[in-house]
C-alpha cells in the first residue's frame, strides 16, 4: 500500500493532477441559467458559470 505522506511526483510538464467530479446543467435561457446557479449556490456546491 503507498504510502500517503509521500506526495505523488508531478507529470512531464509539472502539471499536478487533482481528480475532480462536475454535473452540467443546460438551462432555456440566462434567467433560468442564473437562477439554477444561485439555487445550487445556496445549497453550497462549489459553482462555475460557463456560457457557451
Amino acid at each position: 500500500m503507498p504510502d500517503k505522506a509521500t506526495p505523488k511526483p508531478l507529470g512531464a510538464n509539472g502539471f499536478k493532477y487533482r481528480e475532480q467530479f462536475g454535473v452540467i446543467v443546460v438551462c432555456k435561457d440566462e434567467a433560468e441559467h442564473k437562477a439554477a446557479y444561485e439555487r445550487l449556490k445556496a445549497q453550497g456546491y462549489k459553482c462555475k458559470v460557463v456560457r457557451v
